[in-house]
C-alpha cells in the first residue's frame, strides 16, 4: 500500500525483529502466490479477497489493510487504469485485464507488504512488457538496498529501468516506505530522483519499495470511494512491490519466497537469501 510521507523517526530493527518481519513477509508470498494462480476470466476481486482472508486465517496473521484508516478489505484490487488502492467488488475479471494486488499480514505485531501484477487470461504485448519493466524496476531498486547507500540510490535505480524502457509515466504522489512495527513509516521511497540522497542505509532499516507505472501520463486522481487511484488519461497501469530489510550480510526480500536469492546470486550481490531464503 503506497504512502507519501510522515515525519518519524527511522526504525531500526534487531535481527530477531527482522526474522518476525520474515514471518509475516512469508505469509505475504504465499498468499499472492495463491491469488495468482485463482485469479483469472470470470473470477472476482471480492473472490480474491475471501480467499486471502482464509490464508490469513489459515496463518493465524493479521490483516495490514482491514480497517487501516477505514480501509474496508485485506487486498487491495486494482484493474487496469486503477493503479493502486483498488477495493474489491463484484466486478468479474475479464481475458486480457491487468490486475495489481497489494497485500499486507502481521505476524506478532511485525508487517510485511508486497504487491503483484497479474496478467488475466491473454493480455496484449504491450501490458505484459508494462508489467515486466515494472517488475524489473522494482528488482532493479532492492539491489540497492545495501549498506552504505545513499535512500535515492534505491529511487534512481527504479527510475533508470522505468525510462530506459519507453515514455512511461511513474507515479509521484504515492511512494514507498519504511515498514516494521508499523506499515507506513519513515522513510518515503520515491520511484525517481536523482542518486547520493537522502538518508545512509544501514542495517536494521526495512523498506517497502513500491514502482507503479502506466502506459500513458504520470498523473492520477482518487475515485469517490476515497481510496481507488486511477489515471486521469485512462491509461493502463502496473504496480510491483516487496519489502527488503538491510542487513549486515546484504539485502534480504522478506516477501519473496527465495528471501531474492535467486535474483541476487544472478547478479552477484551478497544476501543472506543464500544461506537462509
Amino acid at each position: 500500500m503506497a504512502m507519501l510521507g510522515r515525519k518519524n523517526k527511522i526504525e531500526i530493527k534487531t535481527p530477531q525483529q527482522i526474522e518476525l518481519m520474515r514471518k509475516a513477509g512469508l505469509v505475504v508470498a504465499t498468499t499472492l502466490a495463491k491469488l495468482k494462480v485463482e485469479a483469472g476470466p470470470g473470477v472476482t476481486t471480492n473472490d480474491l479477497d475471501r480467499i486471502a482472508r482464509e490464508e490469513l486465517k489459515k496463518a493465524g496473521a493479521d490483516s495490514s489493510f482491514l480497517g487501516y484508516y477505514g480501509y474496508p478489505d485485506v487486498i487491495c484490487a486494482s484493474v487496469n487504469d486503477e493503479v493502486v488502492h483498488g477495493i474489491p467488488n463484484d466486478r468479474v475479471l475479464q481475458d486480457g485485464d491487468i490486475l495489481s494486488i497489494d497485500f499486507g499480514a502481521i505476524v506478532q505485531g511485525w508487517h510485511g507488504d508486497a504487491a503483484i501484477t497479474i496478467e488475466i487470461g491473454t493480455c496484449s504485448d504491450e501490458v505484459k512488457k508494462l508489467s515486466a519493466v515494472t517488475k524489473s524496476a522494482l528488482w532493479a531498486g532492492l539491489a540497492k538496498a545495501v549498506i552504505g547507500n545513499r535512500l535515492s540510490d534505491i529511487s534512481h535505480s527504479v527510475e533508470q529501468i522505468v525510462r530506459s524502457a519507453g515514455p512511461y509515466g511513474i507515479l509521484e504522489e504515492f511512494v514507498g516506505h519504511g515498514i516494521g512495527s508499523k506499515m507506513h513509516m519513515e522513510p518515503s521511497v520515491p520511484n525517481f530522483g536523482a542518486p547520493g540522497r537522502g538518508p545512509e542505509l544501514i542495517a536494521g532499516m526495512a523498506l517497502a519499495i513500491e514502482p507503479m507505472v502506466t502506459l500513458g501520463e504520470r498523473h492520477v486522481h482518487t475515485l469517490d470511494d476515497n481510496w481507488t487511484v486511477v489515471t486521469d488519461d485512462h491509461s493502463w497501469a502496473s504496480h510491483w512491490e516487496h519489502t527488503v530489510a538491510l542487513t549486515q550480510e546484504g539485502p534480504w526480500v522478506l516477501t519473496a519466497l527465495d528471501g531474492g536469492g535467486q535474483y541476487f546470486a544472478a547478479n552477484g550481490i551478497a544476501s543472506p537469501a543464500m544461506t537462509r531464503a
